[in-house]
């Protein structure tokens, strides 16, 4: 499948949010933007992009990946320390909120560690810039809002990741139980984030972010990387471009 290109358009914030809950496809997104990129019909990847940092292959581009996903949240966390709308918000707010921009910048570190430790520093992912410029940090509709889509989309990110893991090896095993035991995490912020907008319902684990087996709706979603790039790249949140041509897929 030969790459499709996209063309970034200047969109509402609600029209964003709608792509970012589009989970549909791989795309090669435009200068300045997060690349997902996908093989030729051969069955050969693309040539890598000069100069363009690629996540990798194994274990070590899923590890990347999760970086990635990691260091959105921190970012996002940490305009929303800065902005009017927790300064002012009730104090219950403010400790939910300050507990996950604490959780995610431990999960940026600790993949940006264990990375560190495995492969040399030019196999690690930059730091990667973000442009939060279409999120009023003063409106707690557009704060809350904001991070129930990134929550939502990290747990279902780890969701699909992890049968892409391989176990073969200790530390492939060890990659995995940390990857479930972050994903929990993400799943209670998800939760809490829910509940802020809509306290004492059914919202904290809504149908919309379920699917069912054979029952009722009762298991979160598994998303590929390809598709949650895909939607990562439609928020226009990110400036820093880097392709994903080697992750695997199965």
């Amino acid at each position: 499948m030969k790459d499709k290109v996209l063309e970034k358009q200047p969109q509402p914030e609600e029209n964003k949010r709608r792509q970012f809950l589009k989970l549909s496809g791989m795309a090669l997104v435009g200068t300045g933007l997060l690349y997902a990129c996908s093989s030729d019909d051969d069955g050969s990847m693309p040539p890598p992009t000069p100069g363009v940092f690629d996540l990798g292959a194994g274990n070590v581009g899923i590890l990347n990946y999760a970086y990635a996903l990691e260091q959105l949240e921190a970012a996002f966390y940490t305009q929303v320390l800065a902005g009017s709308y927790w300064m002012n918000a009730p104090a219950n707010e403010k400790q939910i909120l300050e507990d996950l921009y604490n959780h995610e910048v431990i999960h940026r570190e600790f993949f940006k560690t264990a990375l560190n430790s495995v492969v040399s520093s030019d196999m690690v992912l930059p730091t990667v810039e973000f442009d939060f410029s279409s999120v009023n940090f003063s409106d707690r509709a557009s704060v809350l809002g904001v991070a129930k889509i990134l929550e939502d989309t990290g747990v279902s990110a780890y969701n699909g990741a992890g049968k892409l893991i391989n176990v073969s090896d200790a530390s492939g095993v060890t990659y995995l139980t940390l990857a479930g035991k972050i994903v929990s995490v993400e799943a209670r912020h998800a939760a809490a984030i829910r509940d802020l907008l809509n306290p004492g319902s059914a919202d904290f684990a809504g149908d919309d972010i379920l699917i069912g087996l054979g029952t009722a709706p009762a298991f979160d979603k598994a998303t590929p990387p390809a598709d949650v790039l895909q939607a990562v790249a439609a928020t226009g949140f990110v400036v820093t471009p880097f392709t994903a041509n080697n992750l695997p897929t199965s």
